[in-house]
Order: C-alpha cells, then sequence, then structure tokens
C-alpha cells in the first residue's frame, strides 16, 4: 500500500440504507460521480455492501457502503440484511432513503441508528418522478423527526446539499484524531522497533508501521527503524536519546530494558488502542488478569482473517502467555473479522487487536457491547505490557 493512500479503516464511514429498489445505488452513484455500483430496476439488484473510497472536498477521505435493502426476503435475503446489520456497527453518519409512505422498516433501522449515536441524514430519492413530495416530506418529519433532503440522482438535484450536511455531522473530533498525539512533535528523533517475522511479509510493512510512519514523517518528526536485535546498535548511532521508541509489543520487555531512561516507550498496538478504542477501559480492564482461574473463559478478537500462522500473537503467544500465568485449563477463544459474540456474559475477560482494519465506530461499538455486558476489554499491546510487569512504565498517551 502506498504511504499516500488513506487506508479505508482511517477513512469516515458513510452508510447509505433503504428498501429494495429505493434508489440507494443510484444515489451512491450520484454522491461520487462515479458509476461504481449496479443500479436496476430489480430489487434486490445489490447483495454484498460495495466500499467506495473517495476523496470528497470540505469532507477529506470518506468511504461510501451501498448496502442491500433491509426488507429483503428469503433465506438469502436474511443473510444480506445481517450483513447490513453489521455495516450500522461501522457507521459514522447513516444515509436513509426513504421511497415510500410505508414506513415501518426505516422507522425500526432508525432507532437503531439512534441508539448507537449515529447521526443521521434522511433522503426523499427519485425526485424527478414523484409526485407527491411536499406531503411526504411532512409525513417524515412528522413520523421520524428529521428533515429529509429531496434528490434526484438522475439530475443529480439534492446532491451538493447532502454533502453540506455530512460536513455538518462531521464528528467533532474527526480532523483531531492523531495516532502519535502528544508523545512526538515537529523534529523530535523517533526509534521505531519493528522485527520483520513471518507476520510481515516479505517486501512490505504491516499497516500499522506504515500509518505510523507517516504520521511521524507528516508531524516532520526524525525516524530511525531497527529490528530488535539492531537496537542497540541503533541507539548508539544516536548523539542523543531518542525522545520515543515505538515497538512491537511483542518485544515489550526487551525493548524497556535496553532503552535510555530519558526515552518514552509505547507499542505499535497501544498507540491503535487509543488511536481506535477506549484506551482508559483497556488499562483498566488488564488488571482482570489477576482473577482468572483455570475455569474462566477468555476471547481472543482479531480484526484481520488471515490463515493462522506459528507463532501468532493472538492464537498463540497471548494464550501461551496466560496459561504461564494462570494455568493450562484456562479455555480461549479465537474470533477473527466481522465474528463477534452477540452474547459476551460467558465471558470474564476480552482481549482485542489494535484493530488497524477497522474504523473507530466499530471498535468502540465493541467496547460498549463489552461495557454493557459487564466484560473487561483490553487489548494486546496493554495484556502484554501488563504480563511484562512495565504497563505503569510505559506512556499511554
Amino acid at each position: 500500500m502506498s504511504l499516500n493512500n488513506t487506508p479505508r479503516s482511517s477513512r469516515l464511514h458513510i452508510g447509505i440504507f433503504g428498501k429494495r429498489n429505493s434508489g440507494k445505488s443510484a444515489l451512491i452513484n450520484a454522491l461520487t460521480n462515479q458509476e461504481i455500483a449496479l443500479v436496476s430496476e430489480i430489487a434486490g439488484t445489490t447483495t454484498d455492501p460495495v466500499y467506495k473510497s473517495m476523496e470528497i472536498h470540505g469532507i477529506g477521505p470518506c468511504v461510501f457502503i451501498d448496502t442491500a435493502g433491509f426488507d429483503d426476503v428469503g433465506q438469502l435475503g436474511k443473510m444480506r440484511v445481517e450483513k447490513t446489520k453489521n455495516i450500522v456497527e461501522k457507521t459514522d453518519i447513516a444515509l436513509v432513503v426513504f421511497s415510500d409512505n410505508k414506513m415501518n422498516e426505516e422507522i425500526s433501522w432508525i432507532a437503531e441508528l439512534k441508539q448507537k449515536s449515529t447521526p443521521i441524514i434522511a433522503i426523499v430519492s427519485k425526485s424527478d418522478i414523484l409526485t407527491n413530495t411536499k406531503e411526504f416530506c411532512e409525513s417524515i418529519t412528522k413520523i421520524c423527526k428529521l428533515t429529509p433532503i429531496v434528490v434526484s440522482a438522475k439530475t443529480k438535484t439534492g446532491i451538493s446539499k447532502i454533502h453540506e450536511e455530512i460536513i455538518r455531522l462531521l464528528p467533532e473530533d474527526y480532523e483531531a484524531r492523531s495516532i502519535i498525539g502528544n508523545l512526538a512533535d515537529n523534529g523530535d528523533i523517533v526509534l521505531l522497533v519493528m522485527p520483520q517475522d513471518i507476520q510481515a511479509p516479505k517486501g512490505r510493512l504491516i499497516l500499522p508501521q506504515v500509518q505510523t510512519l507517516r504520521e511521524l514523517l507528516d508531524k516532520k518528526c526524525i525516524v530511525l527503524s531497527a529490528t530488535t536485535d539492531k537496537l542497540s546498535n541503533a541507539l548508539a548511532s544516536l548523539s542523543k536519546p531518542p525522545k520515543l521508541i515505538i515497538t512491537d509489543s511483542q518485544v515489550f520487555k526487551t525493548v524497556y530494558e535496553k532503552k535510555p531512561k530519558e526515552s518514552k516507550l509505547i507499542s505499535f498496538s497501544v498507540l491503535f488502542a487509543n488511536y481506535k478504542g477506549d484506551i482508559d477501559y483497556f488499562v483498566e480492564s488488564a488488571s482482570a488478569i489477576e482473577n482468572l482461574t483455570e475455569s474462566s473463559r477468555v476471547l481472543i478478537a482479531e480484526a484481520c482473517t488471515h490463515a493462522p500462522l506459528a507463532e501468532d500473537i493472538g492464537r498463540e503467544k497471548i494464550p501461551i502467555m496466560l496459561r504461564k500465568k494462570v494455568g493450562e485449563k484456562l479455555t480461549v477463544d479465537i474470533v477473527s473479522g466481522t465474528d463477534f459474540p452477540e452474547d459476551l456474559s460467558q465471558y470474564d475477560l476480552i482481549i482485542h487487536c489494535g484493530a488497524c482494519m477497522f474504523n473507530r465506530k466499530y471498535v468502540i461499538s465493541r467496547v460498549i457491547k463489552a461495557k454493557c455486558a459487564g466484560v473487561p476489554m483490553s487489548n494486546y499491546g496493554v495484556v502484554i505490557a501488563y504480563l511484562a510487569g512495565i504497563l505503569d512504565k510505559i506512556d499511554i498517551k
């Protein structure tokens, strides 16, 4: 991936929801000014969600998501609706398309979006063929408490108003979000400790390393990179200690023992725990490890869906660390990608990866589920630092 490309996970997610054949696909084509979604008079043309990453003036990097109709029917239709529900978890701003006066399903989905504190833009589509637009809009406002924007994908009427409303509804911290935060700034020396093991295919860096490096360069930091075995050489080559050392969590303790006293220390995983999730809850939850017994159950959640690899940090290394502390009979369940249990009450602790593949809204939705179930939830890097006895010695923020 190019350093100039904004990963989908770091883009504003704009979900488009509505009944089958309501004009969602035509709308996303009009919004992006590209023919990216198949438009058809046949209901149910859109099956799997369609993603389109864009750069829009005033909004910045974003991704539009065209979803299957939430009134889909049959066994396949039910599966499509489930995928659409999954998109709700990721959506930063929702566009709900209305196409007729039967609004029971729209009301239900709007309630679910509001429950997740998702800003909603109501849209009346196909204005070029509607005959009762004014009455229809008044009905939506009265029933759904939303003032709709009237659009025509065919004539592009109302499209600019949608862009304006998206800008108005941008999250307050949208522009301020930062991976590095205040840990380093212009002119600071930052050392990246990046062991290139089986998790990083030959010729490539893993995504957290790429994103972190790009932000450090944008901040005008002076960046030095080394593998773990060259850490001492890298430190010796500097005329003064680095302001910050960012390491792979797996070698947290090794790096801590070698780092200069003046240097701050954090890992890529902990950086992303703060950037994508609730770092305070993750740190607080790490202490739940002390209450685990051999009869406890732990859930490890990976954002990636890669095939299991030897020495995988989530599937092998963390379970080994936990069982060494708690006992060999500790039960550890592992899920990946969008798989995440609805019932979390069976778990005593959830440990999530850095979630570089997820947007923040999706990670926070999982944190909220854990909190509602009363289950502690932490992060790979935080847990490894805790088990190494250095969690109170690293620089979280």
